[in-house]
């Protein structure tokens, strides 16, 4: 399945959202991991769950149809920010829902493209980027004969909105792309990823004063920053290219608005930005990482048992680095988790149980340590 179509539609759920997923099975992984076997169609009492994911337990499919992902909780617990396209929209659009996916509706303008959407720490107001002020079309695709690239489009900007779709502020402005952004659990900084300063960095933003700051400095892609449930660390993806060739097409693409996603890793660095350090190294594509509720391991997504294709599992890994642990076993695509704020629930996006190509949707399920 490693074929064309495979690897354009990789990506093009994250920015992230919407991708046309493969079901081929894993290959044996090079550390050492058990390879995947073939899909248990879930058990009697619980259809959705393939008995090897024993951290997972009484899981529901709480959207249906369309693209959906990228969602996170509200503080209390209670409800999901997402994107999703679906009709009528041609790109991805903000929504909000209940946790048992009921009341979902439009907290976006219906217009351009958004990605990346977060809850304030009052419930009442949330985060995300857009490009509805530079049109009210979504943008173009990114130019697929420069290879399997996303699009990093400098109309992405950050805005402050009510959870009823009002938007309060705009956050971000000027040049450079302005996406990827969550906040640290106090509420009182943003981090995101811009291009604003001629390479895709992180940053941090006082959510009161509006002053910021950028963390990262190494050349290449920095992004889809999360803090700690205590705010003292952030745990992010990257890809840090050093020999020429790569060095030049790097910035060859991103003068153009793009990036090739193909191999990524996890890093961690504190708060302010410093003791960075990597701590996966494993081949493929790893990216979405979120701390557990004790911060001392990181829950992500990864293709390294099968790189090169759609076929992302979650894993989880020390803060430190190690050997990661394999939590999804379904043979498709698994992403984009998050712990409860009380650590009890685990949300995340799959296409188990699809019913039409491209079709993803979002998955709670109760976390079993």
């Amino acid at each position: 399945m490693k074929t064309t179509s495979v690897l354009l539609s990789l990506f093009t759920l994250a920015l992230f959202c919407g991708a046309t997923l493969s079901q081929q099975q894993p290959k044996s992984a090079s550390t050492g991991l058990a390879a995947g076997g073939p899909v248990i169609q879930g058990t009697p009492d619980d259809p959705h769950r393939d008995p090897r994911e024993m951290h997972l337990r009484n899981i529901r499919q709480i959207t249906s149809g369309g693209t959906n992902a990228e969602a996170y909780f509200s503080p209390d617990g209670e409800r999901l920010i997402f994107q999703s396209m679906r009709e009528p929209y041609k790109c991805d659009q903000m929504f909000v829902m209940n946790i048992d996916g009921s009341d979902a509706r439009l907290v976006s303008t219906g217009k351009g493209k958004t990605t990346c959407g977060y809850f304030f720490k009052d419930g009442k107001h949330v985060l995300y980027s857009s490009t509805h002020l530079a049109s009210p079309e979504c943008p173009p695709r990114p130019d697929y004969s420069k290879g399997y690239v996303w699009g990093v489009y400098s109309s992405f900007q950050l805005f402050y909105a009510k959870d009823s779709g009002e938007i309060v502020k705009q956050l971000t402005s000027g040049p450079g792309y302005n996406a990827e952004a969550t906040l640290s659990r106090d509420g009182k900084k943003i981090v995101f990823t811009s291009s604003r300063d001629g390479d895709l960095e992180i940053y941090t933003m006082n959510a009161k004063s509006g002053s910021v700051k950028r963390l990262t400095q190494a050349l290449g892609y920095d992004g889809g920053p999360f803090f700690s449930h205590d705010g003292k660390w952030i745990v992010y993806r990257a890809n840090h290219p050093t020999a020429p060739d790569d060095v030049a097409r790097y910035k060859e693409l991103l003068g153009q608005e793009m990036v090739e996603p193909m191999k990524m890793d996890l890093y961690v660095m504190r708060s302010d930005g410093s003791a960075q350090k990597q701590i996966t190294s494993l081949g493929g594509a790893s990216f979405a990482p979120f701390f557990y509720p004790d911060d001392q391991r990181i829950i992500f997504a990864s293709n390294f048992e099968n790189p090169g294709t759609s076929h992302f599992e979650l894993y989880s890994i020390r803060r430190e680095g190690g050997e990661p642990e394999r939590i999804t076993f379904t043979g498709g695509f698994n992403s984009f988790s998050m712990f409860s704020p009380d650590g009890k629930k685990l949300v995340f996006a799959s296409n188990r149980n699809a019913k039409k190509p491209r079709e993803i949707n979002v998955f709670v399920a109760d976390w079993v340590p």
